[in-house]
């Protein structure tokens, strides 16, 4: 039901259907503004009668300019444009109950469909979704996909008249707009775009993945193309359409669209009361089924917060208290308390990755994903197990996602690791274990190691461009190309090579310069992105693997956290830091050695860098290396 107007509003709508009654709509049109229509600029305004004026002024200028005042759905070239779904209003809503309408880039072919015809195709739908209370008052989220779109997909005079509609010229709070895996060539055109929308509403102008989409809309709200599990039918969302404004034009003397009622039309049991006076029932948002999954809400965040992360609270030390602890505890103390820290159970469950069709995608099958923190990829021609690849979302330091562990790729996953890479516009991959190590594979070769050669992986190309060699670690420079939009992005590879095939190194000087080099170069390339990323300032995910993904991956994650927080607060929490990782991805520091190695790392470091100006371990039994991921 509608909720009822307070007495002021009901004032104020009073107000506006009498100054609309003698400036405009009489002259336009020869009938007076129904309650409804009133309400609707009124809610988008606030029910500030002077704001909503404006806008309904703004809004019968548009439609008379763009010629979006008559059209018959059911006629040619508009029914087309319907049909084509390149837009369409989702039936369930965002956390704020906004009403969610996306328009599909790659389905716009601007030579076959004219910006009249496009604009009549939104607001058509956009009427109708407005037809509901909830929306009037809880307002539209946009979303522009551009999933494998090309250039040739994207027309900037229509995306500017787009923009302008909805910023001040459609009875609808805007609440945010949310531009899904921008390509590179998009940043010259996205920041012209921005300067059309007010800079109120500018701040709620994102570039996501389709990952990081899925903190903005539940998982549940989303089609599969966009990472959710919402069965889309955009053919029934059209049929609730033209009923419901075929009731809209028999019941209101001026509908909001002045098209024609049909010879014939197919009915699908909505309900005909729709809200056109202000105080009837809205029709339930129920034109599509949905399906139980197993799939849970992905972790990732769009960043747009540097303290959303919960590393950096609980316990601490200064590093002079570290070396102390270090000390009394002794190599023992320190396998003791990472024993304790092994022993608790598991935090979550493993249910997609046991999945039948799963459980050949992981590596060792005593080494799962967690549901909760699990990077969920985008599914392939409806096939819901192609989302699934062995990897987790980590926190760094107050930063929501700033890795993805995984394990290192088997060549049958290769294509979906890289499929990986490319949605979460990963720039940086660090790999901390050799392709074969004491005669075992430990990892796929998954990229080319010579300069110039090039491999395909699905459809994904990726060549190697350069090749730089150290005693402790190779860099390569790679270009991925989208083989479907012919987008070509640059990936930076860290082959970390010194770790040796059992323990951990025997001085954490070589790590702690790959750490260094590596933060470096996520820090140039996001640096290069500019307006194109508008993340977490320390960028997209890295991702980070040895063969597990649990060994020297959450060694390497461990010290870049705690370095961080020492840097920032000159304190550290190796245990706590562990302990949180290990909540998002399971078993991380797999072995005591590299718990201690921790320690003695992250003290190396400090006495490197002036934070600590000497160090007795006097006692500390370092012991026999042991085997390690």
């Amino acid at each position: 039901m509608a909720a009822p107007l307070t007495q002021e509003q009901e004032n104020a709508t009073k107000e506006f259907i009498e100054r609309v009654n003698a400036r405009y709509r009489r002259k336009l049109f020869g009938s007076p503004l129904p309650w409804s229509t009133a309400v609707r600029f009124l809610y988008a305004r606030k029910f500030d009668v002077n704001r909503a004026l404006a806008l309904f002024e703004q809004h019968e200028a548009i439609r008379q300019r763009e010629g979006l005042n008559r059209f018959d759905p059911m006629n040619e070239p508009l029914h087309g444009e319907l049909l084509t779904g390149k837009f369409t209003v989702l039936p369930n809503r965002d956390p704020s109950e906004a009403a969610i309408a996306v328009f599909t880039a790659h389905k716009h072919v601007p030579a076959s469909s004219t910006h009249q015809t496009t604009l009549q195709g939104l607001v058509y739908q956009l009427d109708v979704a407005l037809q509901n209370p909830l929306t009037q008052r809880s307002g539209i989220v946009f979303i522009y996909d551009m999933s494998n779109s090309k250039y040739s997909n994207f027309d900037y005079d229509l995306s500017q008249k787009i923009l302008t509609m909805l910023k001040g010229g459609y009875p609808a709070k805007l609440k945010k707009v949310l531009i899904v895996t921008a390509p590179l060539w998009f940043k010259a055109p996205f920041k012209i775009l921005r300067l059309f929308v007010r800079e109120k509403l500018r701040e709620r102008v994102y570039t996501v993945s389709v990952a990081q989409l899925l903190a903005h809309i539940p998982r549940e709200s989303l089609p599969a193309q966009l990472g959710g599990s919402l069965v889309l039918d955009h053919d029934g969302w059209l049929e609730h359409c033209l009923a419901s404004m075929t009731t809209s034009a028999v019941s209101s003397p001026v509908p909001l669209y002045d098209g024609k009622t049909p010879v014939s039309q197919k009915r699908i049991g909505i309900p005909a009361d729709i809200d056109i006076t202000g105080g009837k029932d809205a029709p339930p948002d129920t034109w599509s089924s949905e399906e139980a999954n197993l799939n849970p809400p992905s972790s990732a965040s769009s960043g747009f917060s540097d303290d959303d992360s919960l590393h950096g609270d609980g316990a601490a030390m200064t590093m002079v208290q570290l070396v102390e602890y270090v000390r009394d505890r002794g190599r023992s103390g320190l396998m003791q308390e990472y024993a304790e820290i092994r022993s608790r159970p598991p935090d979550g469950t493993f249910n997609v990755a046991k999945l039948k069709n799963n459980l050949p995608k992981n590596r060792y099958t005593d080494v799962l994903c967690y549901d909760h923190s699990r990077v969920i990829l985008s599914e392939i021609d409806c096939d819901k197990d192609s989302d699934y690849i062995h990897a987790n979302f980590v926190d760094g330091y107050k930063q929501k996602n700033a890795f993805i562990n995984t394990q290192g790729p088997l060549p049958k996953t290769t294509a979906d690791f890289w499929r990986m890479i490319w949605e979460q516009h990963t720039l940086v991959i660090v790999m901390t274990t050799r392709v074969m190590e004491r005669g075992r594979p430990k990892c796929h070769q998954y990229w080319e190691t010579e300069e110039g050669a090039e491999a395909s992986y699905g459809y994904f190309a990726v060549k190697t461009v350069t090749v730089e060699t150290d005693p402790n670690y190779t860099v390569t420079t790679i270009q991925l190309t989208n083989k479907k939009t012919e987008e070509v992005r640059e990936v930076s590879h860290w082959q970390f090579t010194s770790w040796p095939d059992y323990g951990v190194p025997s001085s954490a000087k070589a790590m702690l310069e790959f750490l260094d080099r590596v933060r470096r170069k996520q820090a140039s390339m996001v640096n290069a992105l500019e307006d194109m990323w508008a993340g977490h300032p320390r960028g997209p995910p890295i991702v980070v693997h040895c063969s597990a993904g649990i060994g020297r991956t959450g060694t390497f994650c461990t010290l870049d956290i705690c370095i961080s927080r020492l840097e920032d607060l000159g304190t550290a929490d190796i245990r706590g830091t562990v302990e949180r990782i290990r909540s998002q991805r399971a078993y991380s520091i797999q072995m005591p050695d590299q718990y201690i190695f921790c320690h003695l790392a992250l003290i190396e470091y400090a006495l490197m860098r002036g934070h600590l100006q000497s160090v007795d371990l006097t006692g500390f039994d370092q012991g026999a290396d042991e085997d390690s991921d």
